[in-house]
């Protein structure tokens, strides 16, 4: 058997409770040992509460095995997710966001601390970032959280807390958790009449049960709505390729979300990009001016009053401390090849930087030469892009493998067969048939 096959057969295995079975018993084993095995108070918080909806899951997921072929259908089973992501992503949230509005310490990563201060700098000064000076004279007391390697966009997120103060609701997380559950609910309906309903619940488990979703959603979370718009995105677009109509409206709305996820952070951009290159290539110049308006004109809209007021503190957080030359060192420094490079070779940051420069310019080339024949191919460039980034890169982590993790599993959700086959051109000469006019 090939991959592909042992793949399907797996999935398909116990009418798909089988991989339940398995996804959620090990992500309990997972949560148990955050519980109890890390000196990062909001990861342990959630490891307690998570490992009981975890092993809930398990056991219903049994339940399902064995209790007969009505229990084991895919509405059910996708209730099933859903339920199981409330108990083991927003329950250790909303009790986290709450202990910390309580004055509790150590219940949010920092960047759920960048993105509020982003906010209220924002509303001050009229940019979410501090200039060289400026981070200069925070580091003594700041370090690090000084900066904000993000787009814009995501200081949207810090203003509850600017305008109404320390409220659970407030916390920037609970901003993330409504637009990553309303952007994965669009995109699952958007394709419930298009793709197989069993693995529409294999997408809806990794982007919402995946153990390192919900850990990043419920103790940090700036990474999930990006990752969920860029879903909806690819969604949309696979409705525009359907649509008989031309898809115009849906080429839009795809630009709207994926643009959206552009100007909050920068791991949108594959998807912009390589999505542009489908759109052009496949769907026509109108097509793509449909999508790339608004794709580029919210980042665009978000980012350039800033720069040019204020350039330096742009290429200060926006590039320079990404790439390991800011003033402070990243905590994103998961031993993957960009950083080993960076920190154990002379010369190291600017040698991993070449690297990363290198390869996006090579994957560039081979998109244009042989572009996506449809959105599932899309969503693998996608996943090969991000692969690479994130070894590549200086200042990087594991748990970034959330986003090309979850653009593979979609991959198998975005293949529909209905999708239109382009012509291809080719230059040569045709040679006449019975069927031409003399």
């Amino acid at each position: 058997m090939t991959l592909t096959g042992i793949a399907r057969a797996t999935h398909r295995a116990g009418r798909g409770t089988v991989v339940d079975i398995a996804l959620y018993a090990v992500s309990a084993g997972y949560a148990g040992i955050i519980a109890f095995n890390t000196g990062m108070p909001a990861h342990a918080q959630w490891g307690r509460i998570a490992v009981f909806g975890y092993l809930a899951l398990t056991v219903l997921a049994v339940v399902q095995r064995f209790a007969g072929r009505g229990l084991a259908r895919p509405a059910v089973r996708m209730v099933l997710v859903f339920a199981g992501w409330a108990a083991t992503t927003l329950l250790p949230l909303l009790i986290e966001a709450a202990q910390r509005a309580a004055g509790a310490s150590g219940r949010a990563q920092d960047e759920v601390t960048v993105v509020e201060m982003a906010g209220a700098r924002l509303v001050d000064t009229g940019s979410p970032y501090l200039s060289h000076d400026g981070i200069v004279g925070a580091l003594p007391s700041l370090g690090y959280l000084a900066y904000v390697p993000y787009n814009p966009g995501i200081a949207v997120f810090g203003l509850p807390r600017r305008y109404a103060g320390d409220q659970w609701w407030t916390d920037a997380r609970v901003g993330f958790a409504l637009v990553t559950a309303a952007a994965i609910v669009a995109a699952l309906v958007l394709l419930r009449r298009l793709a197989p309903a069993s693995v529409l619940v294999r997408a809806a488990q990794v982007a919402t049960l995946f153990p390192v979703c919900a850990l990043t959603l419920a103790t940090g979370g700036d990474d999930l709505p990006v990752l969920a718009l860029c879903l909806l995105g690819l969604a949309f677009a696979v409705r525009a390729r359907v649509d008989d109509r031309g898809g115009a409206v849906w080429w839009l709305l795809s630009g709207l979300v994926v643009g959206d996820a552009a100007a909050m952070k920068l791991f949108a951009l594959p998807v912009l990009v390589v999505l542009a290159v489908f759109v052009g290539f496949r769907a026509g110049g109108r097509s793509l001016g449909w999508y790339l308006t608004p794709a580029l004109a919210l980042p665009v809209v978000t980012l350039g009053p800033i720069a040019l007021r204020d350039p330096d503190g742009v290429l200060e957080n926006l590039v320079r401390y990404p790439l390991g030359r800011g003033l402070a060192e990243s905590p994103a420094a998961s031993n993957l090849p960009g950083h080993l490079i960076a920190v154990l070779l002379p010369g190291g940051k600017v040698v991993a930087a070449s690297l990363l420069v290198a390869a996006g310019l090579a994957f560039v080339i081979h998109l244009l030469v042989r572009p996506p024949a449809d959105v599932a191919t899309v969503a693998w460039r996608v996943t090969a892009a991000m692969l690479l980034a994130i070894c590549l890169a200086p200042a990087t982590r594991f748990g970034y493998l959330l986003y090309p993790a979850a653009y593979a599993v979609w991959a198998v959700a975005l293949r529909i067969p209905r999708e239109p086959v382009d012509k291809v051109r080719h230059v040569g000469v045709r040679v006449a048939t019975a069927m031409d006019p003399a």
